[in-house]
């Protein structure tokens, strides 16, 4: 019998693990099936050029995967019994149950409202596709000097703020932050980032911590009221909902807790990657919400899932961090360079050198889901072992 690896989400980390255990495992020893509920990859580093008026290449999935053995359904996950080993789903063609062997779960995150009033109804956020191209829609029908709000300092909302700030000249673009923007750079990254703010003419309120939104302003906790006619709300990710229904061991964070093979801590038929998995990184720090981390998780995984099936050697690959990259639209960026736990260094890299080389990490991403078989010797993927472990089927190796 073949072993059954189902994958649920085909962004970052589901798309690379899917292909990567494609090229690891034979076709007749596995069936894998890459559940997702859109038919593109979706480049979410780039939402923030989408949401601006830029239009991004589309990447079928169907053309990514096809000849790979990977399996794609079209369909949203309703439910996951970790008992029964199910998985439920809607498609066009109806609702369904999924049996599987072993589990990737790979969903991500979305927007966090952190439980501030009026987000929900009155904010936009740049989360997803759906919500980069509503937001979208809405300011292509601002007039001159309208203003647009972006909430939150963080990654996101730096890019975006300067992106919106540089094809739109016309709006008023305001940044509400709770401490200085970009107060984790190193100092050059910092100066250069409030040289790259001036510029834009980006106004910045610091120390702004939004307590409710409304359709036109913003109140924050020292009583302060901030007009937008179009609030942003970039203030970090929060796991998919169906996690919590699952059983699963999970952090504070709602993440589902994983060993350094990415497989969960309570349920050893199930590996979590990207945004949805708990994994300690250097120093026992556990992995930021990011491709940059979600990347080498799903390498981890899928390598894993092969080693326990061939009766393989398992990876001890570290998982650490380089850089931290930022775009400040199409013609600045900066490089933050970081340790291992990703605390920035005085190294940094600033300006149109800077944009080219986000522009290349944004590019390798995407031709890394296309191309999952990144660090793996062509000697190992060639050998043939079969052996069959404890309570599975026979799997080779590819």
């Amino acid at each position: 019998m073949q072993h059954r690896i189902i994958v649920l989400g085909a962004g970052y980390s589901g798309a690379i693990a899917a292909g990567r255990l494609a090229k690891r495992l034979r076709r007749e020893d596995v069936a894998i099936t890459l559940v997702n509920a859109e038919p593109d990859f979706v480049e979410r580093v780039r939402m923030h050029q989408l949401a601006v008026g830029q239009d991004l290449r589309p990447r079928p999935l169907r053309e990514m995967f096809t000849d790979t053995g990977v399996e794609l359904k079209l369909a949203k996950v309703t439910s996951i019994d970790v008992d029964l080993k199910t998985v439920a789903v809607e498609s066009a063609e109806g609702t369904a149950e999924l049996p599987y062997d072993t589990l990737v779960y790979a969903l991500g995150s979305a927007g966090n409202d952190h439980g501030v009033p009026g987000v929900t109804e009155h904010a936009h956020q740049i989360a997803s596709r759906p919500g980069a191209l509503r937001l979208r829609e809405r300011l292509s029908r601002l007039a001159e000097g309208e203003t647009v709000l972006v909430v939150g300092g963080g990654l996101t909302g730096l890019e975006f703020a300067t992106e919106l700030a540089e094809a739109r000249p016309d709006l008023d673009v305001t940044l509400a932050t709770r401490a200085e923007p970009g107060d984790w750079l190193s100092p050059k990254g910092r100066a250069y980032l409030r040289k790259v703010i001036g510029r834009l003419g980006i106004t910045v309120h610091e120390n702004a911590t939004v307590t409710a939104v409304e359709a036109d302003q913003v109140t924050t906790a020292d009583g302060r009221v901030l007009p937008a006619a179009v609030t942003v709300w970039t203030t970090g990710f929060a796991v998919h909902p169906l996690t919590a229904g699952t059983g699963l061991e999970l952090a504070d964070t709602g993440r589902i807790v994983v060993d350094a093979t990415m497989r969960s801590t309570s349920h050893p038929d199930v590996y979590a990657i990207g945004d949805a998995g708990h994994a300690l990184g250097a120093g026992d720090k556990p992995l930021r919400m990011s491709c940059a981390s979600g990347t080498p998780m799903a390498w981890q995984a899928a390598d894993s899932i092969a080693a326990r099936l061939t009766d393989g050697k398992l990876p001890h690959a570290p998982l650490r961090y380089f850089n931290q990259c930022i775009s400040l639209g199409r013609q600045a960026g900066l490089i933050q360079f970081v340790t291992a736990d990703d605390r920035a260094v005085d190294h940094a890299l600033t300006g149109r050198f800077a944009a080219r080389y986000k522009e290349l990490i944004c590019k390798g991403a995407a031709w890394g889901v296309a191309n999952p078989t990144m660090g793996i010797p062509v000697r190992r993927r060639a050998a043939t072992i079969r052996v069959a472990t404890e309570g599975t089927a026979p799997v080779a190796r590819r």
